[in-house]
């Protein structure tokens, strides 16, 4: 595989990002309105909301993206960073493309005065548990929540 560039998504980026979004939908077997999909583009582009958004490049063809938002924490003075979004094609699995935009986000948030990066995954995702845990701490919480 070639050089591998991440950068944070421009407007020009969203023929690249949609089919990757997409993916990662479906994945985890979830269907999302259009405006939503929508919604979630149009914040990741806008400077004044907490949500930003990465894609990894070979190639010229985007091989992966990365979602992440700034929170308040009452742990903390400085903000939190969630990794809520992460996907990498198929065909790049394996290669430290994930590891690549998980350091991605470390990097940028810490340069952004977080204190920490925190993020879920399925606990049948037993590919991606391997890198996290060679990556990050798992902390041994169990989330619960109720949709609204």
């Amino acid at each position: 595989m070639s050089q591998i560039a991440i950068r944070q998504v421009t407007a020009d980026d969203h023929a690249a990002w949609l089919p990757l979004w997409q993916a990662y939908l479906r994945f985890y077997n979830t269907e999302l309105p259009d405006a939503v999909t929508r919604s979630t583009w149009q914040r990741l582009l806008d400077p004044s909301e907490p949500t930003h958004g990465a894609l990894a490049w070979a190639d010229g063809k985007a091989v992966g993206m990365v979602h992440f938002i700034y929170h308040r924490s009452n742990w903390s003075i400085e903000n939190a960073c969630y990794l809520q979004d992460l996907l990498v094609t198929p065909e790049t699995r394996g290669t430290g493309v994930g590891r690549q935009l998980i350091e991605f986000v470390y990097t940028t948030a810490k340069a952004d005065g977080c204190c920490d990066v925190h993020w879920l995954t399925h606990e049948t995702n037993a590919t991606a548990i391997q890198l996290y845990e060679r990556i990050a701490e798992r902390p041994g919480f169990i989330q619960f929540r109720k949709d609204l």
